[in-house]
């Protein structure tokens, strides 16, 4: 085959590539990078649905500057991501490894925990509304049993946010899977060394699975931090009924819902959500820097 004929068959097969791919292109345009475009664009006007607005400079970030609510969002959102991300990996770690242990019905154990992850948000709201009502609650109903008072969980603005924490803890299901994927995949000859060596089970755990885990630790690490920094479905469900718990109850997202879809306050949500942009990616980039210092590469 000459020259020629390579060069138009390589042509051919980089048009029907191109013409293969050009429905996904147009998507990502269509549905990802134009309102992503847009979004910036109106960040810095007063649009909304209902006109097209007008361009306003910085006036939507200065005006942020000088909102409560904006602040107080903040605040409990960031409270939410301190709390839960460690608690749920710990937890996460933890029942991984109960769960690679070799006792009878292991898959049914793990099934248990997998589970609460299909159920839908609001679905678990409704469920963990009724189990942790103060008044019959189930949670409050062996608290009462062993003589203390009832807790307000979900009614008293210093117990709402904890409560989220540990609400969280019941889809961590995913977490788990990754986890176990890790211990299954960490080689069995360094487990023999460490017994040779005398070390005990909590030893091989300190220097050996968990140093191993470390890359997975933090990939959850990263996931679970972008999540609870955007929380959304589920305190959303839960306020809506919860009048009493205040402001304790509103989440960034929450807030920037509101003022786009409830006040129609669409530029003013747009430069919301830039600002959240630049706090998750400064979150991100902070814990890469301080991964170097624990995240053990095996091979490297």
């Amino acid at each position: 085959m000459n020259k020629t004929k390579k060069g138009g068959l390589s042509r051919t097969i980089a048009i029907s590539g191109f013409l293969f791919t050009l429905p996904w292109i147009i998507g990502l345009l269509i549905f990802y990078a134009y309102p992503l475009i847009s979004s910036v664009y109106y960040s810095f006007t007063s649009y909304s649905v209902i006109n097209p607005g007008r361009w306003v400079g910085l006036n939507n970030y200065r005006l942020l500057m000088q909102d409560d609510l904006f602040w107080i969002s903040l605040g409990n959102t960031l409270f939410f991501a301190v709390f839960s991300v460690p608690v749920n990996i710990v937890f996460g770690v933890s029942v991984a490894l109960l769960l690679n242990t070799r006792i009878r019905g292991l898959g049914f154990y793990r099934t248990i925990f997998f589970v609460p992850t299909l159920v839908p948000v609001v679905a678990t709201a409704v469920v963990w509304k009724w189990i942790l009502n103060t008044q019959n609650g189930i949670i409050n109903a062996l608290i009462r049993m062993m003589g203390f008072s009832a807790v307000p969980f979900l009614t008293d603005p210093a117990w709402t946010k904890p409560s989220l924490v540990l609400i969280a803890m019941w889809g961590i299901g995913q977490p788990i899977v990754t986890y176990l994927a890790g211990l299954q995949d960490i080689p069995a000859d360094l487990y023999e060394s460490a017994d040779l060596d005398g070390a005990k089970w909590f030893h091989k755990i300190r220097y050996v699975t968990l140093p191993l885990l470390s890359p997975i630790v933090f990939y959850n690490v990263i996931m679970g931090t972008i999540v609870s920094l955007q929380i959304f479905a589920l305190p959303y469900a839960l306020m809506s009924r919860l009048f009493t718990a205040g402001d304790s109850m509103v989440f960034y997202i929450t807030h920037l819902y509101n003022n786009a879809f409830g006040y129609m306050r669409m530029g003013y949500a747009s430069a919301m959500a830039w600002i959240l942009f630049v706090i998750i990616l400064a979150v991100t980039l902070l814990l890469f820097r301080i991964s170097r210092r624990w995240v053990y590469y095996h091979g490297e």
